[in-house]
């Protein structure tokens, strides 16, 4: 056989593993799923805000309202520490974003128009969400890609949003795929494959980001283990996951900073390695008049890992532009 045939057979050999490989793979089902009633706290909370059943927990009355929106694989649950205490100043809604929590996980087939993972979607669901409570205007206090949502809906919808808190957050870096690969995962074969990498949040993947948010990971026990891993025990979250990842795209939210004209309080950890620290300072020096925190001795989760230092910022904040 000429040389060129066998390097064609190679090529042709390569393609059809390539393109037929990932749609044969046997991927393993998931355990048996748990219905989303026996996961329920007894402060949970359902609406219905766009099609969507949204999870939420809620404490306190009166202005300010306070919407607290997480971070990627979190929840509510990231909230825990102070919501009760934040709720003395004011009203305090937290709520699971589409693809986390106990919120609905809307399939492919399951919606017209536009996904409701995408982060116009998700901005969307949040002044949807404050429709339904007849808010008009909230303070939005975002950790990390939740803080990507913050500040999406503050530039596009300024006249709902009367402040922000920026918790370590998620603007310069990972709002998403890069636009060259976006086609790619929505292929057949990256589809299938999808979800099976996106279980790799409930391995030690998942345990390493985990510890890699906190400046001391000794201090994370088995039960804030339990209370990230407990949605993963819902139907379809691995292919919700995917379809997050689908819909993601740069925010390219740096570009417009100088926009925001309401008060500004920006957070961040000393030691931040999920979104560097530096990246937090930078964010507070961009934004005009924006004030700064940082905590030493705390990562990407000061809400969980240092909350006295946390509350005391927030509150002092929100009292200051009462």
């Amino acid at each position: 056989m000429k040389p060129f045939r066998i390097i064609g057979l190679f090529l042709l050999v390569v393609l059809l593993v390539i393109t037929i490989g990932p749609l044969v793979i046997p991927i393993p089902p998931l355990p048996d799923p748990v219905p989303v009633t026996a996961l329920m706290d007894d402060d949970s909370r359902f609406i219905e805000v766009n099609g969507i059943d949204v999870h939420y927990k809620q404490y306190g009355s009166g202005e300010p309202v306070m919407i607290l929106l997480h971070g990627f694989g979190a929840s509510t649950f990231s909230w825990r520490e102070v919501m009760q205490p934040l709720a003395k100043a004011g009203t305090v809604i937290a709520f699971d974003r589409p693809a986390f929590g106990l919120t609905e996980r809307p399939m492919p087939g399951e919606w017209e128009g536009e996904s409701p993972y995408t982060l116009t979607s998700q901005i969307q669901l949040l002044i949807g969400l404050m429709d339904q409570f007849g808010v008009e205007q909230a303070v939005l206090i975002g950790n990390s890609a939740g803080g990507t949502v913050a500040v999406a809906a503050a530039l596009a919808h300024p006249e709902r949003v009367s402040a922000l808190v920026l918790v370590d957050a998620a603007i310069y870096a990972g709002g998403g795929a890069p636009a060259w690969i976006r086609p790619l995962l929505r292929t057949p074969q990256f589809d299938r494959l999808g979800p099976w990498f996106a279980r790799s949040i409930a391995g030690e993947q998942g345990d390493a980001f985990l510890r890699a948010a906190w400046h001391d990971p000794s201090k994370i026990t088995d039960d804030i283990v339990e209370g990230y891993r407990k949605p993963l025990k819902l139907a379809n979250w691995d292919r919700a996951l995917w379809e997050l990842t689908k819909a993601s795209g740069e925010s390219r939210l740096a570009e417009r900073l100088d926009q925001l004209k309401m008060p500004v309080l920006v957070v961040t950890g000393d030691d931040d390695r999920i979104v560097p620290t530096a990246e937090s300072l930078r964010l507070a020096n961009e934004i005009p008049g924006a004030k700064l925190a940082v905590f030493p001795n705390c990562g990407h989760v000061p809400q969980e890992e240092c909350p006295e230092p946390f509350l005391k910022a927030v509150l002092d904040f929100l009292a200051e532009i009462k």
